[in-house]
């Protein structure tokens, strides 16, 4: 075994050290993607997907090449390793590989044009002890127009880190968006649990509860209550597994309002004001140093 000094770049991922942080990025990656599929000289927009409804399955006529579709999606799946701000987007354009039509192929084009103007922004990893675990989970119920399932998604935070996060279309339909929120609640309560684990296991274990943000007050108020009503019974594996969490004081689920809720990036289009903070808050920014090696 060979120390070969401290990580410069790893699978196509460049790791600048600061003195206060690491800086990850896929710029060259980027770089190549664009260059690939003939977009190096596009006009820029400034947020992945728009704000309208999701795009049906079956809306427009079907692509000419279903594989260079499938290429091109496959390789922005692999971006959003470094680059959370584009998870919604591409998770999007990724349901619709096995028949991809031209208003996904323009939705595709439309993160390729985000990422034009954002070559340069990558993630921040701070220094810093890491003290807490706190996750932002939401909801889009039956956002999808095909199915109507609900898109949910997470954001974990350990210290001021992002550290894992997801955007996925839920694997059942939800009867309300209280028990839509439930699910995403559930979702990033396991990831935080197998965090939690993890540190355990590498002798860093967390002294304090997981706090758990959540906008939806009736999801909020299904983690601490007893009471197995009727109406929920259908989703009584998701109420038990987050209260028994709560009961032994590991997790703590809690109310945020919608206008501080990072994870709405994850679920659904925003307006580019908004956008754009919630990325900051993601830790997704521009790099103002120069990258070692042209990375």
């Amino acid at each position: 075994m060979k120390d070969l000094g401290p990580l410069h770049h790893f699978l196509g991922v460049a790791v600048q050290h600061r003195s206060d942080s690491l800086f990850l990025s896929q710029r060259q990656y980027t770089l190549d993607i664009l260059a690939r599929h003939g977009m190096s000289d596009c006009k820029p927009c400034t947020t992945p997907v728009d704000t309208c409804a999701k795009i049906a399955a079956d809306d427009g006529p079907s692509v000419a090449d279903p594989t260079a579709y499938r290429s091109l999606v496959g390789a922005l799946q692999y971006l959003t390793f470094t680059r959370p701000d584009i998870a919604y987007a591409v998770q999007q354009v990724c349901l619709h590989m096995h028949d991809p039509r031209e208003t996904h192929l323009v939705a595709a084009k439309r993160i390729l044009r985000y990422l034009q103007g954002t070559i340069s922004h990558g993630l921040v990893i701070p220094w810093s002890t890491p003290t807490q675990l706190t996750v932002y989970t939401d909801a889009d119920w039956a956002g999808c127009p095909d199915t109507r399932r609900s898109t949910s998604g997470y954001a974990v935070f350990l210290g001021s880190s992002l550290v894992s996060w997801s955007s996925k279309r839920q694997p059942t339909v939800s009867r309300s968006s209280a028990e839509a929120e439930y699910r995403a609640v559930a979702n990033g309560v396991a990831e935080a649990t197998w965090l939690r684990q993890l540190l355990q296991e590498l002798h860093q274990p967390l002294q304090s509860a997981c706090l758990v943000y959540c906008d939806n007050v009736s999801a909020v108020y299904l983690s601490t209550n007893p009471i197995q009503h009727q109406r929920t019974k259908h989703v009584e594996i998701d109420l038990h597994f987050v209260r028994e969490r709560v009961a032994i004081g590991a997790v703590r689920v809690l109310h945020v309002p919608t206008t501080s809720q990072f994870a709405d990036v994850f679920t659904k289009g925003l307006p580019s004001t908004v956008f754009m903070e919630f990325r900051s808050s993601l830790n997704v920014r521009a790099n103002d140093a120069p990258t070692a090696g042209g990375c």
